[in-house]
């Protein structure tokens, strides 16, 4: 029996090799995945030409996932930095990487960056096209737009943003105002900008079925693009947002009627209680589609520590159904990360989202943290290296200020808690004046 994807081959009982992989990771029954896989809740972005991949899963009852965002651009355009990046995203262990590219050799890093990763790729094919016909936005056709998403397809992408869901009613509701930052969606900027110029529909909600032809043929996600979505506290959950996210739940009606697979992009920037009501929302309107979030970012004045503001929302956001986290670097808002500042952002997010998994009760996430507790209470530093999310990090601290005593730190020396208490548990006796 053959299938074209891989929710079509959910459908039909056909077990992938993608399918296995990920059973086995998230500890799930494979009939479990197949039937949330059919049904859209769950989703494996797999294209059958990425030949690298391990595959993942995001959605119902799975690990909360991290993406980093890179890519090359006129200010910064190294391909080999940006490789240096890939490969830091991968031993930091992100589960995807999303290639944001709008500059010089796009399809050279995109292909190196499909044959080195075992994660799963993103992209947005809408940046990559100004720079792609070096041409004026407002120029370039249908057509022209539909052949970059075919490129980025071939490639090997396992999943697009499309910001389908910005169409003419969406725009409206940004035209009648009374938002403080507009759009802050680089693609929904592009479209936004594309629709007012040439006074037309947005090219991929007119032409959706065309859109979904190209990901049918090839096994790739939709990831439909939240091009409304708030930039500060004072837009969020508002009428364009809100509108948006409503045509993103029929769009994604129509993607599963094609077997096509989708997740949906979402806020942004959003006050800390505002977040379980917006998970709902979208699990509400959008049927259940896993949730693929940017944050939130819960407070505007933090720049240079955004990787904070970002992480406790996205906590809070994958405690109360997102699946997917985005990660942000302490650099959003002021440049182009750096190595380090990718570094601080994947960690930073990576804590949100296992601190999500242990609320959620996932298998094996508490697992973790009893094993470096156990390593904490017998104090054996290498295992506590060993088990730390970061293991370089910690090195780095002990290695920096040795205490006099090994088994203790530096910190508190002989007065340590846990050593004191190791030993007389031991019936040893405890000297703490020598």
């Amino acid at each position: 029996m053959t299938f074209t994807t891989q929710m079509d081959a959910a459908r039909k009982g056909i077990v992938t090799p993608q399918m296995e992989t990920v059973a086995r990771k998230e500890r799930m029954r494979i009939e479990d995945l197949m039937e949330r896989m059919a049904k859209g809740t769950v989703i494996i972005p797999a294209n059958r030409n990425h030949t690298s991949l391990e595959g993942a899963a995001v959605g119902e009852g799975t690990r909360t996932k991290v993406n980093v965002n890179l890519g090359i651009s006129k200010d910064c355009s190294d391909v080999d930095k940006e490789l240096d990046k890939v490969r830091a995203a991968l031993a930091l262990n992100a589960e995807a990487i999303m290639d944001l590219s709008c500059f010089g050799k796009t399809r050279e890093f995109r292909q190196a960056l499909v044959n080195m990763s075992p994660a799963m790729i993103g992209t947005v094919p809408i940046y990559d096209a100004v720079g792609f016909y070096d041409k004026n936005l407002q120029d370039i056709t249908v057509d022209e737009f539909f052949k970059v998403v075919e490129a980025h397809v071939h490639d090997g992408v396992d999943f697009l943003t499309i910001h389908a869901g910005l169409n003419r009613a969406a725009a409206a509701k940004v035209r009648q105002g009374g938002r403080l930052t507009n759009i802050v969606s680089r693609g929904g900027s592009l479209l936004y900008t594309w629709m007012e110029i040439n006074d037309a529909e947005n090219p991929f909600y007119e032409h959706y079925d065309r859109l979904l032809d190209i990901c049918e043929a090839h096994d790739v996600t939709l990831s439909l693009g939240d091009g409304c979505r708030p930039g500060c506290l004072h837009d969020s959950t508002d009428a364009s947002q809100v509108e948006e996210l409503i045509t993103l739940g029929e769009l994604t009606k129509r993607a599963w009627e094609r077997n096509v697979q989708v997740m949906i992009e979402g806020p942004g920037h959003m006050a800390l209680n505002e977040i379980p009501g917006n998970m709902m929302m979208e699990k509400r309107l959008c049927h259940g589609a896993p949730f693929y979030v940017l944050g939130p970012i819960v407070t505007d004045v933090a720049p240079g520590y955004d990787h904070i503001t970002s992480a406790i929302g996205g906590a809070v956001a994958a405690q109360h159904g997102a699946d997917f986290l985005c990660y942000v670097t302490p650099a959003e808002h002021l440049r182009l990360p750096t190595l380090e500042d990718m570094k601080e952002g994947i960690i930073a997010t990576r804590i949100a989202a296992h601190a999500a998994d242990i609320a959620k009760g996932l298998p094996g996430a508490r697992e973790w943290d009893d094993e470096m507790s156990g390593a904490r209470a017998a104090l054996d530093w290498d295992a506590m290296f060993k088990l730390a999310m970061d293991p370089v990090r910690p090195k780095e601290y002990r290695a920096s200020s040795e205490p006099e005593h090994k088994d203790s730190c530096s910190m508190c020396g002989k007065m340590c808690a846990v050593r004191n208490m190791n030993r007389i548990m031991e019936g040893k006796d405890i000297q703490l004046d020598d």
